[in-house]
């Protein structure tokens, strides 16, 4: 029927488009909320960290980044040259390459390494082992310190990229050969300083080593040098001794010498400037070259005037006259009963190789009487004899500037006994060594001063720490010395007595004739001393340490010289005055005549020697 209405309800109608819009709206999903929240504090965090890397911590990691693309190189300083007191190269450094190779880049082919080692003359197993055993590693020496022709050699090999190369090495030569070897010492392949100044300067010797900044790109390449002055190593230029180059060549002609004709075990000379204690020169035997080191046998090593002790004999008898002086038991015009050539002290004989009657006391020490030197230790007794070794320095290191040096052997007092009260005076029952010796009688020779033996004359250049090495600046900035150390024995008129009369007559017309030289007036002293033989517990009967000391002009000394042969074989007797004394004389003569010292008797015949050395 038209025109009627619809009698259905709105709430009937059955569109789905109408019913959508009637139903209420959903809640958002929890999942969404989640999301949106993580990714927001996300955002925060990242946000955050870079204000914090931006501003923060800005300058660490740039710290951080330079760390990683910039390293750090020691640089090594090279070693200071030494050189003699007038600057005559001693030692020195040069530069030269070291091959290494990158095991982990080098194929290990048999004939290549052949090849290899004929080159540089190597152990081709040895090498093959060594490849063999590196090939995880980046780095293996080859062989160091090549020479030029080795180097072209190399070179010349078919090499695989980046598997070698070479580094610049320093190298230590000592132009004098063998000459005073055992005072240098030697440096070894690391640069490390062994024996000798080497040794125990290295400290002035070695330097301060600088840093080099390098610089790395992405690929580890390195791209850039950084240079500054402040990081460069720091060294000094030289390091001065105190040997004396013309000197140092007498001792060690005068022991060839002395070698050759008698055949002894050892031998060693010391020269010294008695006044300031300096050590003009110090020379061994057996000997070697630093620049040799092949077949070097084992004694060769040891300097003989710091590394041996021995009993001095005769030669540590005007010690104990001139402290017996000093502590007023003795003077000078005192004449002895020696005996008729043997003595009963205690329970022991005392013998004299000649018969002699009444000695003064010159005399005692010119023919060398043990009985009138137990006679003399009679009266000082075991206390004053302890106190005179010990003010000469006895029983102790001298304290030079040099390795190993051994103190001697000086007893106890508590040790000493009625024996010990003759036995001191004749240089028995202890032991010394050279430059303990020589040290003491220079003491004698300067006034009574023992000065403490010096074989670093000074340093030249400049370090940044110089004033914590103990030295004492001159009047030239860039030159340094060690202080020198004093300390008194006896009175000078008590060290000038003993020196210009009874020493100066063991000369004349004592034990040590041998040494007499015309122009100029010579002091000295001999020691011949048996060995003990510590199998039979007594002296050796063919064993000897023949010795001899000198000096000379006798008043106001220039030059101080000893000699020590240890168990000269050749000959029948042994005597100091007869194998140590002309080999003294010898290098005492021609160091006055080098060091232009004045003659104080005969100008005449000193203008002879002159001429017989020109």
């Amino acid at each position: 029927m038209t025109g009627r209405r619809s009698s259905a309800r709105p709430s009937e109608i059955s569109d789905p488009t109408l019913k959508s819009l009637r139903q209420p709206a959903r809640r958002p999903n929890w999942r969404m909320r989640f999301m949106a929240g993580l990714m927001t504090t996300l955002w925060l965090v990242v946000v955050t960290r870079l204000v914090q890397i931006q501003g923060l911590q800005s300058e660490e990691l740039s710290r951080v980044a330079a760390r990683q693309h910039q390293i750090e190189v020691e640089v090594p300083a090279r070693p200071a040259d030494i050189v003699d007191r007038n600057g005559k190269l001693l030692a020195t450094t040069v530069v030269t390459p070291s091959l290494f190779v990158n095991p982990s880049r080098l194929d290990v082919e048999p004939a290549f390494v052949q090849r290899l080692a004929e080159t540089l003359e190597l152990d081709a197993d040895n090498l093959a082992e060594q490849l063999e055993r590196y090939r995880d590693k980046q780095f293996l020496w080859i062989k160091r310190r090549l020479t030029d022709e080795e180097v072209e050699r190399v070179i010349a090999l078919d090499w695989p990229d980046s598997s070698f190369g070479f580094r610049d090495e320093f190298l230590r030569q000592y132009p004098q050969g063998r000459l005073a070897s055992h005072v240098l010492g030697l440096r070894n392949i690391d640069g490390e300083g062994s024996g000798g100044v080497e040794q125990s300067l290295n400290y002035l010797i070695q330097g301060k080593p600088g840093v080099r900044r390098l610089v790395r790109d992405a690929m580890g390449r390195i791209v850039e040098v950084s240079f500054d002055p402040r990081l460069e190593p720091q060294r000094f230029e030289t390091v001065q001794l105190t040997l004396d180059l013309p000197v140092q060549m007498f001792a060690e002609k005068a022991l060839d010498q002395v070698a050759e004709a008698w055949k002894p075990a050892a031998a060693c000379a010391v020269v010294m400037n008695p006044q300031t204690g300096e050590v003009l020169a110090m020379a061994s035997r057996p000997t070697y070259s630093p620049n040799d080191l092949a077949n070097v046998p084992a004694n060769a090593w040891r300097n003989q005037a710091i590394n041996i002790v021995y009993e001095p004999g005769s030669t540590f008898k005007p010690f104990v006259v001139a402290w017996a002086l000093q502590q007023g038991v003795l003077k000078p015009d005192e004449v002895f009963d020696c005996e008729n050539g043997e003595y009963q002290m205690g329970g022991r004989l005392l013998r004299d190789h000649h018969r002699y009657g009444k000695l003064s006391v010159t005399d005692i020490l010119v023919k060398s009487s043990n009985i009138g030197m137990a006679k003399i230790g009679q009266r000082l007794q075991n206390v004053a004899l302890y106190d005179a070794t010990v003010t000469f320095g006895f029983g102790r290191p001298t304290g030079i500037d040099l390795p190993g040096e051994l103190s001697g052997i000086l007893r106890p007092l508590k040790e000493w006994n009625s024996y010990s009260t003759g036995s001191i005076p004749m240089g028995q029952e202890l032991a010394v060594t050279p430059l303990q010796l020589i040290t003491a009688h220079a003491a004698l020779a300067n006034g009574g001063r023992l000065i403490t033996p010096r074989i670093l004359y000074g340093v030249q250049g400049n370090r940044s720490d110089r004033d914590s090495l103990f030295l004492t600046s001159t009047d030239d900035p860039d030159v340094a010395v060690p202080a020198t150390i004093v300390t008194g024995t006896v009175p000078e008129e008590i060290a000038e007595w003993v020196v210009e009369e009874p020493m100066v007559q063991v000369v004349e017309r004592g034990t040590g004739r041998r040494a007499h030289l015309a122009p100029w007036t010579v002091f000295g002293k001999t020691g011949t001393a048996q060995k003990f033989d510590p199998e039979t517990g007594t002296y050796s009967e063919t064993k000897y340490t023949s010795s001899f000391i000198c000096g000379a002009p006798a008043h106001h000394p220039k030059v101080l010289v000893l000699v020590v042969v240890d168990e000269p074989k050749s000959g029948e007797t042994h005597g100091g005055g007869l194998v140590a004394a002309p080999a003294a004389a010898e290098i005492l003569q021609r160091t006055l005549v080098y060091l232009r010292v004045h003659p104080d008797r005969d100008n005449r015949a000193a203008a002879a020697i002159i001429r017989s050395y020109q």
